[in-house]
């Protein structure tokens, strides 16, 4: 387990020690279109279903017809049915409502995590608790997590959360409660292949995250430095353009001493850096 997954899960189980216990959270949960209902009436077999909210809003049922659910927790929609029932047809309902699915209130968790996809919204669920049921962060994960929130005029906005102030500082105001059709998309860190070889003191492969422009000299630096055979004013950069190779001499010196600005490389580009000749 790598540091950040470990402060993650730290914060987890920080997290789910001071809450409160909120029971059953599904009878917090406001009953929505394409949610897949169960409705059991105690002893009449005969009216015990599965069936799915529609887009407006509204279930049909035995003897009942269409009734309208959309906005209700279970607690109030079994109240309602045993209200609806006892008016013409029975004497003491009992009726229990489960709900099967829920998809009226999905959040989608993309990114850097072990299983993105889309996730039921059941109860007040965290920003922190959904990237935990999503599986956690992968090694990818950079430090920002982008959410899009979906309102009903239409209209969207995102916000920027830095992965290292909600886990590392554990800023509680950046664990935001969430709210259905919320996209968590957690960035994937980027990284350049760059391939160092001649006089440095840590040749080969090497792999730098794209925080910004990755230089000739941030890249020498992360190879160790220059040797002291190195001839710093004929380092040459390969790089392949639509499939043809080009060659770019840089004289490091002058970018060394501010005369020319540092060169900025791409990825698979390749460095080589000559002996000198005294």
């Amino acid at each position: 387990m790598n540091f950040k997954n470990f402060l993650f899960m730290f914060f987890i189980f920080t997290s789910f020690i001071f809450s409160v216990d909120q029971g059953d959270k599904s009878y917090s949960y406001s009953i929505g279109p394409k949610d897949l209902l169960t409705i059991n009436v105690f002893e009449v077999p005969e009216l015990n279903i599965t069936v799915r909210v529609s887009e407006d809003g509204s279930i049909v049922t035995p003897l009942l017809g269409n009734i309208n659910v959309a906005g209700l927790s279970r607690f109030q929609l079994e109240k309602k049915l045993v209200k609806l029932l006892e008016k013409n047809y029975l004497k003491s309902a009992q009726v229990t409502v489960f709900i099967k699915e829920y998809q009226s209130k999905l959040v989608s968790v993309i990114g850097a995590v072990k299983n993105p996809g889309n996730y039921e919204l059941v109860g007040r669920q965290t920003l922190l608790q959904m990237i935990s049921i999503a599986g956690g962060l992968t090694e990818a994960a950079s430090d920002r997590i982008v959410i899009i929130r979906q309102y009903k005029n239409g209209k969207s906005a995102s916000l920027v959360i830095n992965l290292d102030e909600l886990m590392l500082k554990g800023n509680p105001k950046l664990n935001i409660p969430l709210q259905a059709a919320d996209i968590i998309n957690i960035s994937v860190e980027r990284y350049l292949d760059i391939y160092v070889f001649g006089q440095v003191k840590k040749p080969g492969h090497i792999k730098m995250k794209k925080d910004g422009n990755v230089t000739l000299l941030r890249v020498i630096a992360q190879a160790g430095g220059f040797s002291e055979r190195a001839r710093k004013s004929s380092v040459l950069i390969k790089r392949k353009v639509n499939g043809k190779e080009m060659k770019i001499k840089i004289n490091v010196k002058k970018i060394l001493r501010g005369k020319r600005k540092d060169f900025i490389l791409e990825n698979n580009d390749i460095v080589h850096v000559p002996e000198s000749m005294l």
